[in-house]
């Protein structure tokens, strides 16, 4: 047995690693990214506001600008605590360093792997709770998931991911009722749901909801947030790491987040191109199409591998789910722009045409 072998924890040795597949020069379309670039107007001024960082000193240790810049960009009521992550993922991870060991982290299935993941990384239980079959929440078999396992953390992704449909909002309120865990609302596609519980935080002393700016334009930034009520962020933000938000990130947050109307711009098109294709992908027969309320779109494909793998030699990089438990035979593709859209579809019907 090898040194690492010998010294590493069996559990960690038991799972694989997060993979990120090579994209190359594909039309990138598998990781819920915007396909919107910096515009060529903001470059050079974006630059110049860059130039004028201290890289030899050490970041804003409370980012305080920065949580300034957020709350107006998404309307955070000043009530509010806020505490920021690199990535929604530390923030999802920090939540978890939280509990006490074997405590347990329930949430839905399919839904986003982190929690799994985080929750063995973290000495934790983790339990699933199946979705129906057209991937609604089953609230009785929530509630006795509750009552059975006590967890400690609830997670809702809200749209859900992979499925990107949101939940029934009376549901989910009768979750948040139910338990003494904190409920965590991982509102990651908050941009394209028409819908939120930020506000609902006045409400529920145990609820906290999570965004991330990676969704709307800036996944480079790796920049997350946590918002809950001033007591619960003042607790947490002892689990935080020294100067966790680098100073490049909080530079270019503090530049290019107060875009606030070019961010809506892009949201409003990305929504309009779900729609379309929405319709585009119903029109192709043997093709089941979920409703989407993110910036993604779930779908399940007669001959799935092979038109992933067809996709890909043609130069476009889509999401195989088909393997994974509860998502047989489904492919993931994220919303672009509209000729993006258009190439994915043509590559599509000329699969199915073959």
């Amino acid at each position: 047995m090898s040194f690492i072998n010998n010294w590493l924890r069996s559990d960690i040795q038991a799972i694989n690693a997060y993979h990120v597949p090579p994209s190359g020069d594909m039309v990138k379309l598998d990781a819920m990214e915007s396909p919107f670039p910096l515009p060529d107007d903001l470059i050079g001024q974006y630059l110049a506001y860059l130039a004028d960082s201290e890289l030899n000193r050490y970041p804003n240790p409370g980012a305080e600008e920065l949580n300034q810049t957020l709350r107006q960009l998404m309307d955070i009521a000043d009530d509010f605590g806020v505490l920021l992550g690199n990535g929604s993922d530390e923030l999802i991870q920090l939540l978890a360093l939280a509990c006490e060991t074997n405590d347990t982290i329930l949430s839905v299935e399919p839904s986003f792997v982190m929690y799994d993941m985080i929750a063995k990384f973290t000495r934790l239980n983790y339990q699933g709770v199946a979705l129906t079959k057209d991937y609604q929440l089953d609230l009785a078999l929530m509630l006795q998931a509750i009552e059975k396992h006590n967890p400690k953390l609830i997670f809702i992704a809200y749209p859900n991911n992979p499925t990107g449909n949101t939940f029934d909002r009376v549901e989910i309120e009768t979750i948040i009722q139910s338990t003494d865990a904190m409920v965590v609302l991982d509102e990651a596609y908050y941009a394209y749901a028409g819908d939120s519980f930020i506000d609902d935080i006045a409400k529920y002393p145990n609820l906290v909801v999570l965004r991330t700016v990676s969704k709307i334009g800036f996944a480079g930034l790796r920049l997350g947030l946590l918002v809950g009520a001033q007591e619960t962020v003042a607790e947490l933000d002892k689990l935080r790491l020294p100067y966790n938000i680098n100073t490049l990130t909080q530079v270019s947050a503090n530049f290019l987040l107060t875009e606030k109307a070019e961010i809506n711009k892009n949201a409003a098109i990305i929504i309009e191109q779900r729609q379309l294709l929405l319709i585009e992908l119903e029109r192709v027969s043997g093709l089941t199409v979920y409703p989407s309320q993110a910036n993604f779109i779930l779908f399940k494909a007669p001959r799935a591998q092979e038109l992933f793998d067809y996709l890909k030699e043609n130069g476009v990089l889509i999401k195989n789910l088909s393997s994974a438990p509860k998502l047989t035979d489904c492919l993931r593709v994220t919303v672009g722009d509209n000729d993006q859209n258009q190439l994915f579809m043509q590559i599509v019907k000329q699969f199915y045409t073959l």
